[in-house]
C-alpha cells in the first residue's frame, strides 16, 4: 500500500477535537510516514487544539445552525455553499484515500464532497445519541464507528461497529500509581477519596454544589476531596475557609494519578469522560451539563444508569442530591463493588487501535475495487 493520505473532519467542542487526535496520533504511530490533514471550523477550538498536536489544518468558514438567533442563520446557506467548495478543493489538491468525520458540523461540508468524489468515508460517533451531522452523513458512510450497543436505530446496522471512543493512551494504560497520587496531590493515605471534575473551565452548579456541602466533608474526617473546579472559580473558591480534609485544584496536569487515588468520581458525562470513566471503572456519579446540543450528556449518562454502572444527579439538583449519592456509595461496599464491576463491562480498550484498523480495512476495500 502507498503511503496514508488521510483527512481527518469535525470539532467545535473538545469532546470531537480529542477522540480525532487521538486517532491521528494512532495512525502516525503505526505509520510515520503517513499524511494527514484536518479541516475544521475557522474560529473553533480544533484550529488551536490540532496544530498544537503537531497537525496541519485548515478552516472552513461554517457554522451551525442557531437555534436561539435565528436571524444569524440568514447567511447559513451561503456560508454552505463556499464550505462545499473549498472542501472540494482541498480534496483535489490533498488528494486522500479516506476521509474520517469525528462529528461537529465542520465535518458535514467535507465528508459531503468526499462522497460526491467516490472517496470512501469514515464516521466516529461519540455518543449514544447521533449528532445530526453523522446522522445525515451515515448513509454514504464505508464504517461507523460507535461507542454504545444498540446504535441500529440511528445507522444502518451492517456499518455498524462498537469500537468505543478514542482516549489518551495515558489513561487507557494507567490504573497507576496510588501512592504517587497521594504524595502529589499532598493527601492522606488509606482515607476514602472522592474526586470532582468539572472540566477544564470548571462547572458552577458543581462548584456551587460543592460549596454547600463543605461543613459536611469536615465533619467526615474518614473522608477526603479532591475539587478541581476549573481555573476560572479558583480564585474565588480558593479565598473561601476550606477543610482541612479538601485539596482544591483548577485544573489536573496529572489525570493519570487523580484516578488512581479515587474511589469515587463525580463527573460531567461528555462522551470522552465516560470512555475514560468506563476504563477506570470505579464508582461514579454523572452530572450531564445542561448546556449541550441535543442533551447529549443526559442520555450518554441514562446508558449507564440502565446498566447499574452509575448514578445521576441532575445538574439543577447537586445541592440536594450530591451528597447523598456520595455517602449512599460510602456506606455501601456491594454497591461500590456492583457499580465497579459494571463500569468495567462496559469499558473497550481497544477503541483507538480498532477504529485505525476499519481505517486501513476501508482503504483496501476501495483500492480493491478502484484496481478490481
Amino acid at each position: 500500500m502507498k503511503p496514508l493520505r488521510i483527512i481527518i473532519s469535525g470539532g467545535g467542542t473538545g469532546g470531537h477535537v480529542y477522540p480525532a487526535i487521538a486517532i491521528a496520533e494512532a495512525i502516525k504511530e503505526d505509520s510515520p510516514e503517513a499524511q494527514i490533514l484536518f479541516i475544521g471550523a475557522e474560529g473553533r477550538m480544533e484550529m488551536e487544539k490540532v496544530p498544537q498536536a503537531g497537525f496541519p489544518i485548515v478552516g472552513l468558514k461554517i457554522a451551525g445552525f442557531d437555534r436561539k438567533n435565528m436571524l444569524k442563520n440568514l447567511g447559513l446557506p451561503f456560508k454552505v455553499i463556499g464550505s462545499l467548495w473549498k472542501a472540494r478543493q482541498e480534496i483535489k489538491r490533498f488528494n486522500p484515500q479516506l476521509v474520517i468525520g469525528v462529528g461537529g458540523y465542520a465535518s458535514g461540508p467535507i465528508l459531503k464532497a468526499a462522497n460526491w468524489m467516490g472517496i470512501p468515508t469514515l464516521i466516529q460517533e461519540q455518543n449514544s445519541f447521533p449528532g445530526k451531522t453523522n446522522l445525515l452523513l451515515a448513509k454514504r458512510a464505508s464504517a461507523i464507528c460507535v461507542a454504545y450497543p444498540n446504535m441500529e436505530k440511528f445507522f444502518p446496522h451492517d456499518k455498524i461497529h462498537l469500537t468505543g471512543n478514542p482516549i489518551r493512551s495515558s489513561i487507557a494504560v494507567q490504573h497507576s500509581d496510588y501512592d504517587a497520587g497521594i504524595s502529589f496531590f499532598n493527601l492522606e493515605k488509606g482515607k476514602k477519596t472522592v474526586l470532582v471534575l468539572g472540566g477544564s473551565l470548571g462547572a458552577k452548579s458543581i462548584n456551587d454544589g460543592m460549596v454547600s456541602m463543605l461543613e459536611k466533608i469536615a465533619n467526615k474526617n474518614e473522608l477526603q476531596v479532591l475539587w478541581q473546579c476549573g481555573k476560572r472559580f479558583y480564585s474565588e473558591l480558593s479565598s473561601i475557609q476550606l477543610p482541612p480534609n479538601l485539596v482544591l485544584v483548577p485544573f489536573l496536569e496529572k489525570m493519570d494519578l487523580a484516578y488512581a487515588i479515587a474511589d469515587i468520581i463525580v463527573s460531567r458525562a461528555g462522551a470522552t469522560s465516560i470512555s475514560e470513566l468506563t476504563l477506570i471503572g470505579k464508582p461514579t456519579i454523572l452530572i450531564p451539563s445542561p448546556n449541550v446540543s441535543e442533551d447529549h450528556q443526559t442520555k450518554n449518562a441514562m446508558a449507564l444508569v440502565e446498566r447499574k454502572a452509575a448514578s445521576i444527579v441532575p445538574d439543577q439538583q447537586v445541592k440536594e442530591k450530591l451528597w447523598e449519592e456520595i455517602t449512599l456509595i460510602l456506606d455501601s461496599p456491594a454497591l461500590a463493588a456492583e457499580r465497579s464491576k459494571e463500569m468495567r463491562k462496559m469499558g473497550l480498550p481497544n477503541a483507538t487501535r480498532d477504529i485505525v484498523k476499519l481505517c486501513l480495512s476501508c482503504i483496501r476495500e476501495n483500492e480493491n475495487i478502484t484496481n478490481g
